[in-house]
């Protein structure tokens, strides 16, 4: 949590604002979780206030989301009350989140009330925030605070209603429980807001925790699934998991968090996401992910993913994206650092506590080298853009990613740091790595949550104490300019090269099998959804040359109806036979036969090792705790 040496944050006196003073007594927030089988929480706040003029405010910009993503449009059903009696309230014209009243005079507190639709963007992912069995609540969603304050300044003191059944899990310090029947209340000792929105909470009736330390500080395992079965993860995967945390700490050095907890829903109804906390990360996906082989493949990275940025986003963070509350506008352009960097580390942590093996984690980065050297818009955006751009990016769908360029910071940015942990590597003849700028950079003296913001040249600086070199020039190069090709000087470095074969790779064939879809980015330049309808053309691409576009549906093949299995074997005809391959394809109504002469075969991302570097790549990989 950020921590400031501040007694109060008034407002400025033009605005005429009534603001909240840390020695004023707490909000207390109660969501009544009772109808979360219909996606409404029904919220209550008693605001302590002052009279006179007041604004209210829904947090905007949400931590993790890195834009503004608050669900403002789903708070319905608002009411404030002073003393008994209705108060008029008034949205800003210009601001869509802040809401205007009078406080009368004599009146010290006001309830809020009003219900929050969460059926879609908790915490700016899609989907659902509950089902019939399971709920995961972002307290982001459901709070109303004065506006002008700093979020560590504000006082909460939260409870929730959850059914009597259910078993829950949060990193909020419990206080009581009461109620009978059906329903009972948790009380949360009085925290900050600040530490509020950083403690999800997952609940639900089928429910399980594993405990993965002895020693302090604890960490833990918490799950919530649609079914008893979706709960049997492995004894393999429990060992992974435990190996996780001594890997975490071994890299870093140091904890800065009191304890951790793994938040884990496993649900197909409830949004998937991945989000980001001091003490805990916000995980949901599929309800078959621990209990099937290929779908645990596809989301083993996730909770490292999410593990790292206790240090790396959490403890070390941006200065433009550590704002004073969440109203303030963030500045994305160093998230090749926030999430780049935590996609490489989460990626090697997966690799080093056993949930990948060497070879599922090198598949999976041949997968990323290729598609971002496949990626169109490279050749017009820089990387720095996609990350300024974020609050834009997030918002569109797959269609003509490739020449728009989507959240690219997240798998680019692992291309970059690859490059340099094998540059220290090879700089200091494997005496030192990108491990000794973590335990640098993120390490410190161990302790409860708090907030260390940087900036580029704080980065420079302690790569420099690491390995002397012109590390400034080499990520500006690699992140403010034009980059026709993907980074791939990591992989080269690292002792191996991006090759291409007819053999799947592991990773593409298995998301292709989950996702019910064909990717052929590699050699035709499309990928199909189950439908046969176009998701994505990568411009320069043999299908982009035939006049193919995203939103297009594929009919036949060759004049046949086409299958995924149809189209591979088009393709492998095609070049032993040297035909090109006849697409009939319908665009709005219209139907027209595409001819497609490609005779080049199935193209899949693999990596091969290359004898001219030792090979850095798998010493990258070797455990540090076991």
């Amino acid at each position: 949590m950020r921590r400031f040496l501040v007694c109060c944050f008034l407002v400025c006196c033009s605005f005429h604002e009534v603001a909240l003073c840390v020695d004023r007594p707490a909000i207390r927030l109660h969501v009544d979780a009772s109808d979360y089988a219909r996606n409404i929480f029904h919220v209550t706040e008693v605001i302590p206030v002052s009279p006179g003029p007041l604004t209210l405010v829904f947090p905007e910009w949400i931590p993790g989301n890195h834009r503004p993503s608050g669900p403002i449009a789903n708070l319905t059903g608002i009411r404030f009350q002073g003393d008994g009696k209705d108060l008029t309230w008034v949205r800003d014209p210009v601001d869509m989140y802040a809401f205007h009243l009078q406080v009368p005079t004599d009146v010290h507190s006001i309830t809020a009330s009003f219900d929050q639709l969460t059926y879609e963007g908790s915490a700016g992912a899609s989907g659902a925030s509950a089902s019939t069995q399971v709920l995961d609540i972002n307290w982001n969603q459901v709070v109303l605070y004065p506006a002008g304050n700093n979020s560590d300044a504000v006082r909460i003191a939260p409870s929730i209603d959850l059914p009597s059944s259910w078993r829950h899990a949060t990193a909020l310090v419990p206080l009581f429980q009461s109620g009978s029947g059906n329903k009972r209340t948790i009380g949360f000792r009085e925290t900050s807001l600040t530490t509020l929105v950083d403690s999800p909470l997952i609940a639900g009736q089928h429910f399980r925790r594993i405990e993965l330390t002895t020693e302090a500080p604890p960490h833990a395992l918490d799950m919530v699934a649609e079914s008893v079965a979706a709960l049997q993860i492995s004894t393999a995967d429990i060992t992974a998991y435990k190996n996780l945390v001594a890997e975490a700490g071994a890299l870093f050095g140091a904890r800065h968090y009191q304890h951790y907890d793994f938040l884990l829903t496993l649900s197909d109804e409830v949004g998937h996401h991945g989000l980001e906390h001091h003490e805990s990360s916000d995980n949901s996906v599929g309800e078959r992910t621990l209990i099937d082989p290929k779908r645990r493949l596809l989301e083993a990275g996730l909770l490292p993913h999410e593990y790292v940025h206790s240090w790396n986003g959490k403890y070390r963070r941006p200065a433009g994206l550590a704002t004073a509350n969440y109203q303030q506008p963030m500045i994305g352009d160093l998230l090749w650092v926030y999430e780049g960097l935590t996609d490489y580390l989460g990626n090697v942590l997966t690799a080093r506590s056993g949930l990948w093996s060497p070879e599922e984690y090198r598949e999976q980065l041949a997968e990323t080298a290729a598609t971002m050297d496949h990626t169109a818009g490279r050749s017009w955006r820089p990387l720095e853009d996609t990350a300024v751009s974020v609050q834009l990016l997030r918002m569109m769908g797959p269609e003509w990613q490739s020449w728009r360029r989507s959240l690219d910071y997240y798998p680019e940015g692992e291309l970059i740091w690859l490059e340099v942990d094998a540059r220290i590597r090879q700089l200091t003849n494997g005496k030192r790595s990108l491990d000794d700028f973590c335990r640098i950079f993120h390490g410190g003296q161990s302790g409860p949550p708090t907030v260390l913001p940087y900036t580029f040249d704080d980065l420079m600086k302690a790569l420099n104490q690491v390995a002397p070199f012109d590390w400034a020039s080499l990520l500006r190069e690699r992140v403010k300019t034009i980059q026709p090709h993907a980074p791939l000087e990591g992989v080269a470095r690292g002792g191996w090269q991006l090759i291409y074969n007819d053999q799947p790779n592991l990773m593409v064939q298995t998301s292709e099998k989950i996702g019910e879809r064909v990717n052929l980015l590699f050699s035709l330049g499309f990928s199909l959804d189950k439908n046969g309808e176009f998701i994505d053309v990568v411009p320069g691409s043999p299908a982009y040359a035939a006049g193919i576009g995203p939103g297009m549906k594929l009919l036949a093949i060759n004049s046949r109806r086409w299958s995924r299995e149809r189209l591979h074997d088009a393709i492998q005809t095609a070049k032993t036979a040297h035909q090109p391959i006849e697409l009939l394809i319908e665009n709005k109504q219209f139907f027209r036969t595409y001819t497609i002469p490609y005779y080049e075969g199935e193209k899949y991302p693999h990596l091969e090792r290359a004898s001219s570097e030792p090979d850095r790549l798998s010493d990258i990989l070797k455990p540090l705790a076991h």
